[in-house]
């Protein structure tokens, strides 16, 4: 359950980059602009990394390491290897600033709707829910690079 916890993550929500404007303008701060979702990040135990980078026209995020134990969390739920299964599956941004799409929970074996943002250019927050607003988790992921 420790791996549903920490994947039921869900849903990327990204902060809006500032007002509409600042981020049309040319040669606009680099400060005003969203930070990227993409590169690796752990989870708070750093029993799981995942790397998120582009697929197609949305994020994806898969698994790069994990720990023993977070294995065998994940072979309990039916996923036999956990490094290279993508965690993060089309998430999409919105209008919101949030990236939505679905999350792999591999101790349960099935994915959720879910959102991802960044809240901040070091922390991603994920959510997801089983079933329409009930069974929500929320886990904190950390940049790593």
């Amino acid at each position: 359950m420790r791996i549903l916890s920490a994947l039921l993550l869900a849903s990327l929500a990204l902060p809006a980059s500032g007002s509409p404007q600042s981020s049309t303008l040319r040669g606009a701060p680099s400060a005003q602009r969203a930070p990227s979702p993409e590169g690796v990040w752990r989870n708070a135990k750093d029993s799981v990394r995942i790397r998120v980078a582009r697929c197609g026209q949305a994020l994806c995020g898969r698994v790069v390491q994990a720990s023993a134990e977070a294995q065998a969390d994940a072979a309990r739920g039916g996923t036999a290897q956990l490094v290279g299964v993508d965690l993060f599956r089309g998430l999409t941004r919105a209008p919101d600033g949030l990236w939505y799409g679905q999350v792999f929970v591999p101790d349960l074996g099935r994915a959720v709707d879910g959102s991802l943002r960044q809240a901040g250019p070091n922390t991603l927050v994920a959510e997801g829910c089983l079933v329409a607003g009930f069974g929500c988790r929320a886990q904190n992921w950390t940049r790593v690079r």
